[in-house]
């Protein structure tokens, strides 16, 4: 199957005109952005052009507060909590998580925020949801997910693999030969491994026919997921620019089953 992120970055077209569009450029699944306006309706609006609903993206801009004992840390707790609550109501089976910001100073007492996620976790064990956390470009960042898949044993607790911020990122970290055992989920796009561009694969710097071996050796079941934005290919209609992406992503899916 091959799926593809519902914001690639056209700012004129609405979240049901991107829908018919992925569906029309011939891919079978998409990836939600479970935030803004009316986001809710996106699960309906899927379906009734015939996309299977891979996973939705929770939001991300407060989650360093998640580690912090305050209100605002509480409200990205209860914003997790619910985004369980809301994948087991509308049947999205999995929802991606960050760890931390990038620029934000790693938190000096890390216990509060381990419980919490842990306590997310375990809220998705009793709703039948998986809980993907995403590798991410900082040390910080890189440390505390590896942290907390280290920590946190459960089926339901696994592995997003973000092969731009893989890339660009800014220390040796291989999260993949760490947790390959544990993916769920696949953000692809490329990048010139110094800015996280959500290029179109084959149009940055990494190499894809490894990048899809060692997907593949993983024992990975799951759709090959483009999360690509039009930086770069704003002359183009989102059209075009999704039918490109289909094209990539085919590439992309021979490369791992080939």
């Amino acid at each position: 199957m091959l799926s593809i992120f519902t914001w690639f970055g056209y700012r004129e077209i609405d979240g049901a005109e991107a829908l018919r569009l992925i569906k029309q450029a011939g891919f079978e699944g998409v990836l939600l952005w479970w935030d803004g306006a009316d986001y809710r309706d996106m699960p309906a609006l899927a379906r009734r052009e015939g996309l299977w609903i891979e996973n939705m993206h929770t939001p991300f801009e407060q989650v360093h507060h998640i580690w912090e004992d305050n209100a605002a840390g509480q409200a990205v707790f209860d914003c997790y909590l619910q985004c369980v609550d809301d994948c087991a109501q509308y049947e999205i089976p999995t929802m991606i998580v960050h760890a931390h910001k990038r620029g934000i100073p790693m938190p000096a007492d890390t216990r509060l925020g381990f419980e919490r996620f842990r306590r997310i976790v375990d809220r998705a064990e009793q709703k039948g949801v998986n809980v993907a956390m995403e590798n991410q470009r900082s040390p910080a960042q890189l440390i505390l997910a590896s942290r907390l898949l280290e920590e946190i044993a459960s089926p339901r607790f696994g592995f997003c693999l973000d092969s731009g911020h893989h890339n660009a990122r800014e220390e040796d970290a291989d999260m993949l030969a760490r947790f390959g055992h544990r993916l769920m989920a696949l953000h692809l796009h490329d990048n010139d491994a110094a800015d996280d561009l959500h290029l179109l694969p084959f149009d940055g710097t990494i190499d894809w026919p490894d990048q899809m071996r060692k997907i593949a050796e993983t024992g990975y079941q799951g759709p090959t997921t483009l999360e690509v934005m039009n930086l770069g290919y704003e002359n183009i209609s989102p059209a075009e620019f999704l039918a490109r992406a289909y094209e990539r992503a085919k590439r992309l899916d021979g490369l791992r089953h080939a």
